[in-house]
């Protein structure tokens, strides 16, 4: 097989790709050639381009595979294979407004309408109605309003850059995260696939291990069964003897959002030495 020509995106989602790479140990070195770093994995080569250029280049099979937001997917209309979903830096794209305008005041007048979303607004305008001339942003959408736009169309992550700028959200027009994605001529590729199912099921497995931590206890032989039926394991918690008959020492990945709940019930019931560490990864 030769390498997979990989994609990753610079700007704000190249952290935690990098990180989820190097998690998944494919590590990355820049070098000279600042947009081509050395990587660690012999079967891979790396670029490093803007996500929106990403979707159209694997589509067109400049590269194999890359990583790129969903909101990116679908300004560009790539066709693509969705490897997977990855979660990371989810963002909602929305059409937001100066505070004190009356959305009404829109419909009855032609608007201009700012944001670095071309096909999704005027899908978005269009089907609403709106009589709008378009205006490309190339960053710093959020500055037009109220000078040099009606209307934004934005991604945001926690509001508080709109909040900043006496923005307020008229409406939420789709949810975006990082997805792994594949040339689909180069996924179909059977000398490729088993690379691409490989790393899909890496990185899987690091997410998921992300949400779960493991915790270890021991639990007298008389609240075994009070303390087990309280675990909310994956599939059954691994059990062993302790030294002398003195009951069981149990293991176990909960989800992380449970544990300030679970560990105070466990010590109620029972359990012990209750130990808490991170996981690396998890596969089911």
């Amino acid at each position: 097989m030769r390498k997979l020509s990989v994609v990753i995106p610079k700007g704000s989602i190249f952290e935690s790709v990098t990180g989820l790479m190097n998690d998944a140990g494919i590590d990355l070195r820049m070098n000279d050639r600042a947009y081509r770093p050395l990587v660690s994995d012999p079967e891979l080569e790396v670029k490093i381009m803007r996500p929106q250029n990403i979707p159209e280049l694997i589509e067109l099979g400049s590269h194999d595979a890359g990583f790129t937001g969903f909101d990116w997917i679908a300004e560009t209309n790539a066709d693509v294979m969705q490897v997977l979903d990855l979660g990371l830096d989810p963002v909602k794209i929305v059409a937001a407004i100066p505070k004190g305008i009356d959305p009404r005041d829109l419909r009855t007048r032609r608007i201009v309408v700012a944001s670095e979303y071309e096909y999704v607004s005027k899908k978005f305008l269009d089907h609403e109605g709106y009589d709008y001339v378009f205006l490309r942003t190339y960053g710093a959408t959020e500055v037009f309003p109220p000078d040099d736009a009606d209307m934004i169309i934005d991604n945001t992550s926690s509001g508080r850059t709109l909040v900043e700028h006496d923005l307020i959200v008229l409406a939420t027009l789709m949810t975006s995260s990082t997805r792994f994605i594949a040339n689909k001529r180069s996924y179909e590729d059977p000398s490729k696939r088993e690379k691409f199912d490989e790393m899909r099921m890496v990185f899987k497995a690091i997410l998921d291990a992300r949400l779960r931590v493991m915790l270890e206890m021991n639990i007298p032989k008389e609240r075994f069964n009070d303390v087990v039926s309280e675990l909310p394991c994956m599939r059954a918690p691994t059990v062993s003897p302790l030294y002398n008959d003195q009951g069981f020492a149990v293991k176990i990945a909960v989800p992380r959002a449970e544990v300030s709940r679970l560990v105070p019930r466990l010590k109620k019931l029972g359990a012990m030495d209750i130990v808490e560490y991170d996981l690396r990864k998890v596969v089911a």
